[in-house]
């Protein structure tokens, strides 16, 4: 009943009462699709954890044997990583069933993003111009393969490269190394999220191309002040490990110049446009 009253009400125009009562709709929906992927992940604790959580602290995973293939072939035995010197501690009473609950709730948020994003944009489009959709069209499908992409990205090969260097990395040899298992789920967690944020920076500008607020003469112009703070976001997000700090910035970078060429073209179309809408004025003053 709900649904349909939102529906109705949404095409003969709505009162700011019943944009907070549809926006109430969304938001209840996006929580209850984060819950219930949460209570699945939670239930699956040996995939969630054995498996997916666990992962990058085992020498058995993906990243690690593809980089001793790859050090195999090319000849370099030290691209082998044949040991993780580190263990895995609970030093309190209630750890493990709080990171259960806590890496529950990340994994349900990760899987259900898209949906997420769909709400978001579902409560946004109506109040866009006809114009505004169609330049938006096909957002939720690119934010979210994006945001797979730097999550993936985050989880095989910043968390591994990472966790592989704070685990090797000793003051003196007398050290061990005994990381608390809330310090190891937060570390694998802000590298993933982070790098999915990051990977959002093609989206963010096209919105701000298409709105005039970024040119791409700005973003070539900025382009050396854009290297320094991507380092630094790098330098903050990363481990201090020259590594891990250079694999973030790179693809960044990337999709840094890919919004270069983006601005480029939306320009260009603009251009384009403007150039028919000049010749139907000019036809229509000769007429």
């Amino acid at each position: 009943m709900a649904l349909d009253q939102y529906k109705e009400e949404e095409e003969e125009g709505m009162s700011f009462l019943d944009h907070l009562e549809a926006l109430r709709w969304h938001i209840l929906r996006a929580i209850s699709a984060v819950l219930i992927l949460t209570i699945i992940a939670f239930l699956a604790k040996n995939i969630v954890f054995g498996v997916i959580i666990l992962g990058p602290s085992k020498i058995d995973f993906i990243t690690y044997r593809l980089f001793c293939d790859l050090g195999n072939f090319l000849g370099i035995p030290a691209l082998c990583i044949e040991q993780l010197p580190f263990t895995l501690q609970s030093r309190e009473m209630t750890s493990q069933f709080s990171m259960h609950m806590t890496s529950s709730l990340v994994v349900g948020f990760v899987v259900a993003f898209p949906y997420l994003f769909w709400e978001v944009w579902r409560f946004i489009s109506p109040g866009l111009y006809d114009k505004e959709k169609n330049a938006a069209r096909g957002a939720v499908f690119f934010v979210s393969v994006l945001f797979f992409l730097g999550a993936g990205f985050g989880y095989f090969v910043l968390a591994p490269m990472s966790i592989n260097f704070l685990a090797n990395y000793q003051l003196d040899p007398s050290i061990v190394n005994e990381f608390d298992i809330s310090s190891y789920i937060s570390t694998l967690t802000m590298l993933v999220l982070a790098s999915a944020i990051m990977f959002q920076l093609p989206v963010v500008v096209y919105f701000l191309s298409k709105s005039g607020l970024v040119t791409s003469k700005m973003l070539i112009s900025y382009r050396r002040h854009s290297i320094v703070i991507i380092l630094i976001v790098s330098a903050i997000i990363t481990p201090p490990d020259v590594v891990s700090q250079v694999l973030i910035a790179m693809p960044i970078l990337v999709l840094y110049e890919m919004g270069i060429i983006i601005a480029k073209r939306l320009e260009k179309e603009k251009a384009a446009r403007r150039a028919e809408e000049d010749l139907e004025t000019e036809g229509e003053d000769k007429e």
